[in-house]
């Protein structure tokens, strides 16, 4: 896979909305040096399921297919019942919903033989995705409707990193943190998800 240098940052613009089977399509697209393009859009058609779900996606030049497909809530889609794919192949996903802090609520990934962490840092528009020796700082332009996606990468990120780091983006991860999943007890119950 393509090899960043540590310190490249990337953009995503959010572009016109288009209309698909299952409804109005969002989706993001940038280039990154040494990647080319890349884009985000939700909800994707890269699997078949059910209509309370919804499928992201991550694609681009030298980008590996990543797809995350969770419950739907607020258009997006939820961590719990979540399935993230690279290529097809599964991921591993796990998280404490007990423990405190961020790095105690993070996401936990394995895809690939690598590891993963996903947290949330400075607010609730910032997240940071990192494995040993590599990390993809993402921010968005606004929590919930953001214009812009901004992503720098550190240490030795490639194409694989940034495609993780962007389709979390756009899946409902406000419950890493302790306060965040306060606020979305509402929600838990509404979908019948109280493990979140």
């Amino acid at each position: 896979m393509g090899k960043l240098m540590s310190g490249v940052s990337f953009e995503l613009q959010r572009a016109a909305s288009t209309r698909g089977r299952r409804g109005e399509v969002l989706s993001w697209f940038g280039q990154a040096g040494g990647l080319g393009r890349i884009e985000l859009a939700f909800p994707t058609e890269h699997s078949d399921y059910p209509s309370e779900y919804c499928e992201v996606a991550v694609s681009g030049d030298s980008l590996p297919l990543v797809t995350y497909l969770g419950l739907r809530y607020l258009r997006r889609p939820l961590l719990a019942r979540g399935e993230l794919r690279v290529d097809g192949d599964p991921a591993g996903l796990s998280r404490s919903v007990y423990r405190l802090g961020r790095q105690g609520r993070g996401l936990r990934i394995q895809v690939k033989g690598r590891f993963y962490t996903h947290v949330q840092v400075g607010g609730k528009r910032s997240h940071e995705l990192a494995r040993p020796g590599a990390g993809v700082l993402m921010r968005r332009s606004c929590w919930n409707n953001p214009q812009t996606l901004s992503g720098i990468c550190s240490g030795e990120a490639d194409a694989l990193d940034v495609g993780l780091a962007v389709v979390m983006e756009a899946v409902y991860t406000r419950n890493l943190t302790t306060p965040g999943a306060l606020v979305s007890i509402p929600g838990r119950f509404l979908n019948g998800c109280n493990f979140l």
